[in-house]
Formats: structure tokens, C-alpha cells, sequence
């Protein structure tokens, strides 16, 4: 099943809140996952196990949230919203997409970097007093034809 793309004038935000929820302590409402709608090139992918919102601007993307539930971990789903977000993304006109990831979150860290992304900077104690590695990839991300 390929992820859709989110319609915010159409889709119910209430499912991405609810499965950010369950995947962060610091959870994004409905509305205000729909408030960053309003902002320009703002756009996320979805299934029911999992979502992506990322924001391409100015020649340059940023992922703002990736957020998978936890039955649905470590089956190629992050990786799969990540690959299609990035070639979206590109098709905007993004040369490169970015993204914070705390520093001691393993998994993710292994995620991204296993994409090709590479530490550009840190943010400290940008997570709640935990630091946050900032990561950029050059777009197309490599071997993007793949999708799992």
C-alpha cells in the first residue's frame, strides 16, 4: 500500500494527532497539525500506521515530523514515507531536505542515516533538555527508486 497524500481541505487531521500522540510525549494537536497547513509548501503523507509532514520551500525541505506507530516499527514504513516525502519534495523544487533528530534516539538516527543523511549541525537541548543532531541529505535521495 502506498502512502497518500494528505488533503487538508478533505482529510480529518484528528488520526495524525492521535498517532503523533501515541508516538511523542510532546504530541501535536488536530489543530495545530492543521495550522501548519496554512503555511506555504507544507505536506504530508499518510497510512494508517503512520505519517510524514514536511515543508519544501526556497529551494530546500524540511521534514517537521515523522511519526510511525509502534506495531508498525522496524517493517520499512519510516523508511517508505521518508523516500516518498523526499521525491515529493524534490518535484517541489528542493534540492535538499533537512531534519532534527534527538541525538540519543537510536532507531531514528539508524533510519536517516541508512537514507544517506549526514550531520550538518546540533541543537542542544532542543528535545526537552535532550540535544537534537541536525541531518541533511542531498535530493534525490540515492537509489530514490526504491521505496522500501
Amino acid at each position: 500500500m502506498m502512502p497518500l497524500l494528505f488533503d487538508p481541505a478533505r482529510d480529518d487531521a484528528g488520526p495524525l494527532a492521535r498517532l503523533h500522540a501515541a508516538c511523542f510525549p510532546d504530541a501535536w494537536s488536530a489543530d495545530a497539525i492543521r495550522e501548519l497547513f496554512a503555511g506555504p509548501g507544507v505536506f504530508a503523507f499518510f497510512l494508517p500506521d503512520g505519517f510524514i509532514l514536511t515543508r519544501a520551500a526556497g529551494g530546500e525541505a524540511e521534514i517537521l515530523t515523522l511519526a510511525v506507530a509502534t506495531q508498525a516499527r522496524r517493517q520499512g514504513l519510516g523508511r517508505l514515507l521518508v523516500r516518498i516525502a523526499a521525491r515529493h519534495a524534490g518535484e517541489l523544487g528542493a534540492g535538499c531536505l533537512f531534519l532534527e533528530v534527538a541525538a540519543d534516539n537510536i532507531a531514528a538516527q539508524a533510519l536517516y542515516r541508512g537514507l544517506g543523511f549526514a550531520p550538518v549541525g546540533r541543537r542542544k537541548a532542543y528535545y526537552g533538555g535532550r540535544d537534537a543532531d541536525v541531518l541533511k541529505v542531498m535530493l534525490p535521495l540515492p537509489n530514490s527508486g526504491k521505496f522500501a
